[in-house]
């Protein structure tokens, strides 16, 4: 009877289904894995316990308790973003013009999962559409978010530049809306991305091609030391059902000083009276359309039948 081979760590690095890349702690390189079972629940950035089964494959045995994980959410299911992260960007536009709402969900799904955001503008190259959304950057920085403007398809120089400081020794999740130039500011920070995410695809879909899948690359020492970036796909929506009422309330750092103050301690500041977070609002101290935004989190939230556990 064959020798039973010894589990060993490894780092998630890519994720497809059912599929991911695994890169072993003690020897480097990449394997295959599957996870056991039915199972899909690890996701890039997860440290698990791995069983090599063959040449260049594993099976995933365990995951280890994670540090923080960003996922996205609907009433039916969850999806796991990454875990074990030190902090997201999210990169945006003025063409097409970024969607306020998509940034405040991710925002506050990373605000619960006690992860830092940054904002990346790009395209500062096209003058009048970037203009259009100074004020709201400009809010933005207000609340203490920081906020990096580049062009991501000028000098590459510049862009990582502007960006070392805040990568280096640092695994940084990159989201954003489709259309923002996300993936053209991956492969200035990533000069061989492409190739490597080809390659990546080939494995993970067992020979069909895809690019809709999440990968955490090695950022050259020139760009950044000892800094990862995990690439995930373009999105249009960004569900958050797993949040309640109250850590959207939370998740808002303008209402801070003010919770607790409301005349009723359930309240959810949106029509109640006495509510100090909307008489904060109507006397111009909060952000209108963020208050505006965060009503219609809410009720969202609160019209839900139910919530999935993450």
């Amino acid at each position: 009877m064959p020798a039973l081979v010894a589990a060993e760590p490894a780092l998630v690095t890519a994720s497809y289904g059912r599929h991911y890349l695994v890169r072993p702690a003690q020897t480097g390189g990449e394997l295959i894995a599957v996870s056991r079972g039915k199972r899909t629940d690890a996701c890039v950035g997860d440290v698990v316990s791995i069983r090599r089964t063959g040449e260049g494959q594993a099976v995933i045995e365990s995951i280890s308790p994670r540090r923080n994980q960003i996922l996205r959410s609907d009433q039916w299911r969850s999806k796991l973003l990454a875990a074990n992260v030190d902090q997201v960007g999210v990169v945006l536009a003025g063409d097409p013009p970024f969607s306020e709402e998509l940034l405040l969900r991710i925002l506050c799904a990373a605000s619960v999962a006690g992860v830092p955001v940054a904002l990346i503008a790009n395209k500062i190259d096209l003058g009048e559409a970037h203009a259009a959304i100074r004020a709201r950057l400009d809010a933005c920085r207000a609340l203490g978010l920081p906020v990096f403007e580049i062009a991501a398809r000028g000098s590459a120089s510049r862009v990582r530049d502007t960006l070392r400081g805040w990568l280096e020794r640092r695994t940084t999740l990159l989201v954003g809306q489709s259309g923002m130039g996300k993936s053209t500011l991956v492969n200035t920070l990533v000069p061989d991305a492409d190739l490597r995410t080809q390659a990546i695809s080939t494995a993970l879909a067992t020979g069909r091609h895809t690019t809709t899948f999440t990968r955490l690359f090695d950022l050259p020492e020139a760009v950044a030391t000892d800094a990862r970036l995990i690439d995930t796909p373009g999105f249009q929506t960004f569900g958050i059902a797993h949040l309640s009422a109250s850590q959207l309330a939370h998740a808002m750092p303008e209402f801070a000083p003010l919770l607790g103050r409301c005349r009723f301690n359930d309240c959810t500041h949106r029509g109640e009276p006495g509510c100090a977070v909307r008489a904060a609002t109507e006397a111009g101290n909060i952000d209108a359309r963020r208050f505006q935004l965060y009503g219609r989190l809410v009720e969202e939230t609160l019209s839900a039948p139910s919530r999935p556990r993450p």
